[in-house]
């Protein structure tokens, strides 16, 4: 196991003389540094905090720890649901929601350059009054954006936009030898040499420390149209999916749901929004699609296509059209407070973070469901249908956390050799962080695990950064 030095005095004296006044220490650091927004993997205390605020400030500090083998944990808004930010070996949390200035657009070359601590809804919204949209659109909006690169965050948007890998043109990057290098360039396209820039995009903070970056944005569709279409069971909305691929409808975001996350959703913003019985038939789930464009009819048309499409799928048909700022608002609220009506409902609970083909999704959620309730877990599903992202939680009020834990292991080594044999990868946009290692590996095979580890000791030759993450050499 490698051995990594503890922050004496001295060391100290050294990191505050690289960032004055920027470090803390004790009882000053927040509880909150010690876990992400799943604590079921793991807590412990940095013990010692960086409240970055420059590139040149975070060099400095790593050429120290480099030098004196401290851990660093770089972090972003702690939304993390792997344990990807947790400081499992103690030592240094390097925090980057300081750097938060958007830096400027280039509207010629539809460009736009920020620091990694800008929040994911800041972006948009500024984008949005230069009349310009960012299209990746992960569903936890006060995540940071330099977080989202790190994971390679996908979203709602993804099938049509494709994921945040898509919208990122360069980046600079302190390594963890405190050498600071730019990857990438604002150009459309390029064959120069190894791509070390997307090495970086979902690396989750363990091949360096992203300090700035310049994303592609696009024009601001004039139109969007939401439509919630209900079905009376989860399979023939799943088997809709295709189908409405293949009509060539385009939409911009196309997610599944089942009953029982929508009930909860609805009862922690407190007013019903999604149909729950239709002629005296109950709704077991939904598919919500949006559609956008430059023209309202053309929209309307792929909105009505999409409509007669799903009913002779077998979706039931009172169906709601979201046309208006608040009919979107509230559809889309009770969308994204999905995980937040898990966590206030639940006192534990774990996330499979799964993708499979498309055509696979039907089939593997009626075996995640039947797998987990034969194991005695609550199953509650959504994601995005339109590319196979699927998110399974795992909920229990009654099961002891170590019980809980060992069925959770059992339920993952199904689901995943399962998403494996079905075509599929252990993760969809989450990462691996330290909580789906285990899977990673069984799923990832000796070549694969070896080029992985190979990378991680040429950006990293003392292993500090991140340890215990993704390919964990510690």
């Amino acid at each position: 196991m490698r051995q990594y030095n503890t922050i004496t005095p001295e060391i100290l004296a050294l990191l505050e003389a690289a960032a004055p006044g920027h470090i803390l220490t004790g009882e000053n650091i927040n509880e909150d540094y010690a876990r992400d927004e799943m604590p079921i993997y793991g807590k412990r205390m940095p013990d010692a905090l960086l409240m970055a605020t420059s590139t040149e400030e975070i060099a400095a500090v790593m050429k120290v720890c480099n030098e004196h083998l401290i851990p660093v944990t770089p972090r972003g808004a702690g939304t993390g649901l792997v344990g990807g930010c947790v400081p499992i070996y103690g030592g240094l949390v390097i925090d980057t929601r300081k750097m938060k200035k958007i830096l400027g657009y280039d509207m010629e070359n539809f460009t736009v350059t920020i620091e990694p601590g800008v929040l994911l809804q800041d972006l948009a919204d500024d984008c949005a009054r230069q009349g310009m949209l960012y299209p990746p659109d992960p569903g936890q909006k006060l995540a940071t954006v330099g977080g989202n690169v790190a994971t390679n965050a996908g979203g709602m948007r993804a099938v049509k936009y494709g994921s945040t890998r898509d919208y990122v043109l360069s980046m600079t990057v302190v390594l963890p030898t405190g050498e600071i290098t730019k990857f990438g360039a604002s150009v459309s396209k390029t064959s120069t040499g190894y791509n070390l820039m997307h090495l970086m995009v979902g690396s989750e903070g363990t091949l360096g420390i992203i300090t700035d970056l310049t994303l592609k944005i696009i024009p601001a569709p004039k139109v969007a149209i939401s439509l919630v279409v209900p079905f009376e069971n989860l399979r023939t909305a799943i088997s809709t999916v295709p189908k409405l691929k293949m009509a060539n409808l385009d939409p911009q975001a196309l997610e599944f749901m089942e009953r029982e996350i929508v009930l909860a959703s609805e009862r922690y913003v407190g007013h019903a929004v999604f149909p729950r019985q239709i002629g005296g038939k109950e709704v077991g789930a939904y598919l919500l699609l949006t559609f956008d464009g430059e023209e309202e009819e053309d929209v309307f048309t792929r909105v009505e296509r999409a409509s007669e499409l799903a009913i002779e799928c077998g979706a039931m048909e009172d169906m709601i059209v979201a046309d208006t700022p608040d009919q979107k608002r509230a559809v889309w609220a009770a969308r994204s407070s999905f995980l937040e009506a898990i966590e206030v409902e639940s006192k534990l609970l774990d996330e499979c973070d799964v993708v499979v083909p498309v055509n696979r999704i039907a089939e593997f959620l009626a075996f995640a469901k039947e797998s987990g309730e034969a194991l005695g877990l609550e199953i509650r599903s959504f994601g995005h249908a339109g590319d196979g992202n699927l998110h399974i939680y795992q909920c229990s009020n009654d099961l002891p956390e170590d019980e809980f834990k060992r069925r959770v292991d059992d339920y993952f080594q199904e689901l995943y050799h399962r998403a494996v044999t079905c075509g599929g990868q252990v993760s969809g946009e989450h990462g691996i962080g330290v909580g789906k290692i285990k899977y990673l590996y069984e799923t990832l095979g000796e070549t694969n695990l070896a080029l992985m580890r190979g990378i991680k000791k040429v950006f990293d030759p003392n292993l500090i950064l991140n340890p215990g993450k993704v390919c964990a050499m510690v």
